[in-house]
């Protein structure tokens, strides 16, 4: 049902003045990257104004696009990996050669908004939303060969969709968001309203200073191609009146005064659920992993505009039995504890052991019987105004998904919604939602004629 049109390289423009050697030195963070999938997110917009043809808004997004990569060169760029010459080791980073991002215009004239959006409908979500996005299946190491950023652009009968890839080795989902709303500020604006944030790269204090070594002879030895069986995937939404009651309700089962966050209530309601309708039995561990941003926590912090990773996902532990048998209140203390002994100390001994010992993680190491919270609904998603009003939803390609995988993103109304994006074995999936606990909390969607009748300036 997509058909593609025509495929681009978009350099940056002006080209970024850079050092002879054009290395871009790589951190523990990015290098344990190499083997997970591109970042694959988008938007869905509609009721675009008459007065913008396609060929128009293709022009300005390839214009704008290239103001952007100067100011964020490395995705212009490839990876390129040295050798030791006695074959013990080898240095992965970015060479900025400025060979483009791809940018790919796509049709799919069958299908509607109204079709992406379509309540809970796996058949949409497996076969027709991951074709709205470049790159599907490519491990991050792939970026040797293949552009390090790629957008989507697919025209639907009555609206587009905005897809994009982005390698996971140059940046986390900070960075990311950062880069696309940059992006959006000049493609609206034609020239941007302030300065986008300039590239901000430190060299931490870790121990080590870049470029650092990985252990290894030839890639063969960390890359692993993770292929998912198939699994159910739906998204579902908490409204911000759902989510303080949750808040509330785990600070008083703990009695606590607004100690416990929303999310950190929400990520222990999703934790006991999912376990609850895996029907895990009660003696076995199961874990709640929960992506956590190192750039405040660090002393000194980093800059809110260091482009590259600075994300771990911290593991809290219980059986099933201690899970299932304690209130809402007690799993959420639990994430709540783990948030707080996060700190410097802490992210700076994980990096000097991964120093020690470097290693690449890939989706295969995710247990079975673990929940991970991923994204965030603090990320400025629907920031991304391209110029042509807001978009009426967000969706995710294939990537990094496999049974347990909840992505977190803003609700489309915001005020402290959140939507989840939740990756279940089939029958757990049909557990979950007839689960009594989780029915209780989770919120009717925003109508889809709420939705599909804002205008550009609504």
């Amino acid at each position: 049902m997509v058909e593609i049109i025509s495929k681009s390289m978009v350099k940056a423009q002006p080209p970024p003045q850079l050092p002879a050697d054009q290395k871009y030195h790589l951190t523990p963070w990015d290098l344990a990257m190499l083997s997970a999938h591109y970042i694959q997110k988008g938007h869905l917009f509609a009721n675009l104004p008459s007065t913008l043809s396609i060929e128009t808004i293709i022009n300005n997004l390839k214009t704008s696009l290239s103001a952007a990569l100067h100011h964020f060169y490395p995705l212009a760029g490839r990876l390129a990996t040295q050798h030791e010459l006695d074959n013990d080791g080898m240095y992965v980073f970015i060479d900025c050669n400025n060979e483009g991002a791809e940018f790919i215009h796509a049709d799919a004239h069958l299908v509607s908004v109204e079709d992406v959006l379509a309540p809970s409908s796996d058949d949409i979500t497996a076969l027709l939303v991951p074709s709205f996005f470049p790159l599907d299946g490519a491990v991050n190491h792939d970026g040797h060969t293949s552009p390090l950023f790629a957008v989507q652009l697919t025209v639907l009968s009555d609206g587009v969709f905005l897809g994009f890839a982005s390698n996971h080795v140059v940046g986390d989902g900070t960075s990311f968001w950062n880069f696309l709303n940059a992006w959006a500020e000049i493609a609206r604006s034609k020239l941007p309203s302030r300065s986008p944030p300039i590239l901000d790269r430190y060299l931490m204090d870790f121990g080590a200073k870049p470029p650092l070594k990985l252990p290894f002879s030839h890639e063969s030895q960390f890359i692993v191609r993770f292929h998912p069986p198939p699994f159910s995937e739906k998204v579902f939404h908490f409204s911000s009146e759902a989510m303080a009651k949750l808040k509330a309700k785990a600070n008083e089962e703990r009695g606590t005064s607004n100690i416990i966050s929303s999310f950190q209530s929400l990520s222990a309601l999703m934790w006991r659920c999912i376990t609850r309708a895996r029907r895990i039995p009660v003696e076995q561990v199961t874990n709640c992993r929960v992506a956590i941003e190192n750039r405040t926590r660090l002393r000194p912090a980093l800059s809110p505009n260091y482009f590259g990773n600075s994300v771990y996902a911290l593991c809290i532990t219980a059986t099933t039995g201690e899970l299932l048998s304690n209130e809402l209140g007690w799993a959420a203390w639990l994430i709540h504890e783990a948030v707080v002994a996060y700190t410097d100390d802490v992210i700076r001994e994980m990096v000097r052991k991964w120093v020690e010992a470097p290693m690449v993680y890939n989706a295969s190491m995710f247990d079975e019987f673990s929940v991970l919270m991923g994204s965030s609904p603090r990320f400025d998603m629907y920031g991304c105004d391209f110029g042509w009003g807001r978009a009426v939803a967000l969706r995710s390609g294939s990537a990094n998904k496999f049974y347990g995988k909840v992505s977190s993103y803003p609700g489309w109304e915001g005020c402290g919604s959140v939507d989840l994006e939740v990756c279940l074995e089939t029958e757990s999936m049909a557990a979950l939602e007839a689960d009594p606990e989780f029915r209780a909390a989770v919120s009717q969607p925003v109508p889809l004629r709420d939705l599909l009748s804002k205008n550009i300036n609504g």
